[in-house]
């Protein structure tokens, strides 16, 4: 059997970016020549906001004065969960030596970058949980300099809980700037701050599209589209929980695609039947986005089994994937692609996204077939060392030789040649490419 459409995308996640680019490129080559004036005059045409670009320690604490210690303790619940995965995973990292020959040893050493850019969306939704995220890692893998940018609302600047989470995870400054001109003050180390080594975290097209130009002259955590998530469901689900998870994601944006996989058609038909009607329960904003991501980029699919199933999810790469079946393990050791993986009905995305402790910064539009999230690895540059002695190094340097003139590489062979001159004075090698 192949799989049936109970529902199909009518538009493809994948918009049209040649506009989008075009427009970046020229704000990023204006920014680059013109500098902090010029970032400032992004900032007031697409911000709104004239106020100060970096907050001071008076600015910082007035915004912490005015979040509520309930929301305080819940950023750092969320905080503490976060740093404790991030500091686990670190651990899987570690410096490693190996002695290639006798007296030759080679090794690995994971260095954290030195300036770390977060960028903090605040636009229609304020993402405090990005802050916690991008800002954690980054604090975790030991980088010397963060700094956390997020866009400020006119004549208000960054939403306070924003700041408060990247106070407490440790930013070391935070800049009230948004979109293009946030992530060019960044990376080109405007406004007094460094020069960005990476940038991470979330954005719209424009703020993706701009990382996409910069990488290259700064890394990046990965070039994002538009939220997509998928369930995989049984006979057993529950549908209503099926159907509130596949709207909870909806609700990202117009464009975010919500994917149901299962192998029985009357739970399908019932998802389907009961999400128009949680979509109209949503406040407006939420209700607006959702409509329009189930109209148009959602899909249903029933498929014959669950190995059926598990190789359509694995084809569509999602960037977050729900099991919602049973024999939990069989599809933990089966699903090979996806950013983050959520087991049951008795988690979901949202934990994921929010408090859980594994990072919400995913690989969309299919890239979770190639790459993983945000970690505090993407900080780490893992870089590889060698030392020898004379005698150890002659095998080596007589192997280098031949090899770099078979290639043609005369120079590389030279730089062989003379060590073995100098350290073996009395003795004759066969140094030519073919013996």
């Amino acid at each position: 059997m192949t799989v049936e459409y109970l529902k199909k995308a009518t538009l493809s996640a994948k918009s049209d970016a040649s506009e989008v680019h075009a427009t970046v490129k020229t704000i990023l080559a204006d920014i680059s020549e013109g500098r902090d004036a010029k970032a400032l005059k992004y900032a007031k045409k697409f911000d709104g906001y004239e106020g100060n670009v970096l907050l001071t320690a008076e600015e910082i604490d007035a915004a912490i004065a005015q979040v509520p210690e309930k929301l305080k303790a819940d950023i750092q619940f969320a905080h503490d969960n976060v740093k404790r995965f991030a500091e686990t995973q670190k651990s899987t990292l570690t410096d490693v030596e190996i002695e290639i020959q006798p007296g030759f040893v080679a090794g690995q050493k994971a260095i954290p970058v030195d300036a770390a850019a977060c960028y903090v969306p605040g636009g229609r939704y304020s993402h405090i949980a990005s802050a916690i995220m991008t800002v954690t890692t980054a604090k975790v893998a030991g980088c010397r300099h963060i700094t956390a940018c997020s866009p400020p609302r006119p004549d208000i600047g960054i939403a306070p809980a924003i700041i408060y989470a990247a106070h407490i995870c440790g930013a070391d400054k935070i800049m009230a700037m948004g979109g293009v001109q946030g992530v060019a003050a960044m990376t080109y180390g405007l406004f007094g701050l460094p020069k960005a080594n990476i940038l991470v975290g979330p954005g719209n097209q424009f703020v993706a599209e701009a990382k996409r130009i910069l990488f290259g002259s700064v890394g990046i955590d990965m070039i994002a589209g538009p939220t997509d998530s998928l369930i995989l469901a049984d006979k057993d689900a529950d549908a209503h929980i099926v159907a509130t998870d596949l709207v909870s994601q909806a609700e990202h944006g117009y464009n975010s695609p919500v994917w149901l996989v299962t192998d029985n058609k009357p739970l399908a038909e019932k998802v389907m039947e009961i999400v128009p009607k949680l979509i109209d329960d949503l406040p407006d904003i939420n209700r607006e986005n959702a409509f329009a991501a189930w109209r148009d980029y959602a899909e249903v699919i029933l498929c014959s089994d669950r190995e059926e199933m598990a190789a359509c999810s694995d084809d569509y790469a999602p960037e977050h994937l729900t099991v919602q079946a049973n024999d939990l393990g069989w599809w933990l050791d089966r699903l090979t692609c996806y950013g983050s993986l959520f087991l049951g009905e008795e988690t979901t995305v949202s934990y994921g996204d929010k408090a859980t402790g594994t990072n919400h910064v995913l690989p969309t539009s299919g890239a979770a077939s190639y790459t993983g999230g945000l970690s505090v690895h993407k900080y780490m540059k893992v870089v590889t060392w060698q030392r020898s002695t004379r005698e150890a190094s002659k095998r080596v340097a007589e192997a280098t030789a031949r090899i770099s003139r078979l290639e043609g590489m005369e120079g590389h062979a030279r730089a062989a040649d003379v060590r073995l001159a100098k350290y073996f004075p009395n003795e004759t090698f066969d140094l030519s490419a073919i013996g």
